[in-house]
Order: C-alpha cells, then sequence, then structure tokens
C-alpha cells in the first residue's frame, strides 16, 4: 500500500477542502515529474514549465510578456522566469516593439524552433494522455473549470477576510 493508497496517513487528503490548494499543487508536481522524465528520456533539454510559452510562440510568432501572461493566465512574473530560462538555453530571442520602445517581443530562435518540432509528437502524446485522464476522472477540468470561476467571483482572500469577520 503506498502513502497515496492510505487516506489516514495523508494529511492534506485527510484534511478535505481545506487543503485544495495543496492538493493541486501535488497533483501537478506529479505531472510535471513524469513530464520531465520524458523529456529526459527524449535526450533533449527542456523544463514542463516552458510548455506554454514555447508552444503559443511556435504559433504565434513574437509575442510580449504581457501577451504570454494574458493568454496563459499567469502572473507576469512567472513568464518573465520562464523567458529567462529558455534565453539561457538559446530558445527565444526578443527584439523592441516599433511602436513602443519599452516593450520587448520574444520569438523562438532557430534552436527553439527546430526543438519544438521534435517534440511535437511528444506534446501530442502528452496530450492525449491528459484527454484520457480527464475522461477517467469524469470531466475534472469541469470541476477546475467551476473552481477558477468560484475564485474569479471572490477570492480566496476575501473569503477568508469574510469568515474573520
Amino acid at each position: 500500500m503506498t502513502q497515496d493508497d492510505a487516506p489516514d496517513a495523508d494529511f492534506s487528503r485527510r484534511s478535505g477542502a481545506a487543503a485544495i490548494g495543496a492538493r493541486l499543487r501535488r497533483l501537478s508536481e506529479r505531472i510535471d515529474r513524469d513530464a520531465s522524465r520524458l523529456y529526459r528520456e527524449t535526450g533533449e533539454i527542456f523544463e514542463q514549465r516552458w510548455y506554454g510559452v514555447v508552444r503559443l510562440l511556435a504559433e504565434q510568432e513574437a509575442q510580449s510578456v504581457g501577451d504570454l501572461a494574458a493568454a496563459l493566465g499567469v502572473s507576469h512574473a512567472s513568464v518573465s522566469q520562464i523567458r529567462d530560462g529558455l534565453a539561457r538555453a538559446g530558445l527565444i530571442a526578443w527584439e523592441t516593439d516599433t511602436r513602443n520602445a519599452r516593450l520587448r517581443r520574444l520569438r523562438l530562435t532557430p534552436e527553439g524552433r527546430a526543438l519544438a518540432a521534435r517534440l511535437t509528437p511528444l506534446w501530442n502524446a502528452l496530450n492525449a494522455a491528459a484527454v484520457e485522464l480527464n475522461a477517467e476522472a469524469k470531466d475534472a477540468l469541469a470541476a477546475i473549470d467551476r473552481l477558477e470561476q468560484a475564485v474569479a467571483r471572490v477570492s480566496l482572500y476575501d473569503r477568508v477576510r469574510a469568515n474573520l469577520g
């Protein structure tokens, strides 16, 4: 019996809804760990957290950090960290926007484009596995959508403040 099979030994599971953030992080870490293992097996240097930025840049050419953050629904700071890692790996470069000199547009380098092309079959397999998992979990994405909508309506912060009185 593993720790996952023993609900009494699993503090997060035992904590119920109070541990929703911990449970989501744990699930995300597990998925990322498996994806990282698959990347290592291909011999490619690629971090799972780079996926969304690389896929968007492969599809849409040059994008600003703000545009990427908005499309991915994450913070500007998060995309900036990803940008820095991709730049160190030689997978992206940037140019100054012609209309706004303060704005930089990121783009994949030829090496970044070649890597995206090589990883596309793995990404397709990862996406197929995600569809299988979602079906097996009886549409977990619908529940996640509802959770995101509930947090968008009233943040966790505001809910806690209201409960504190």
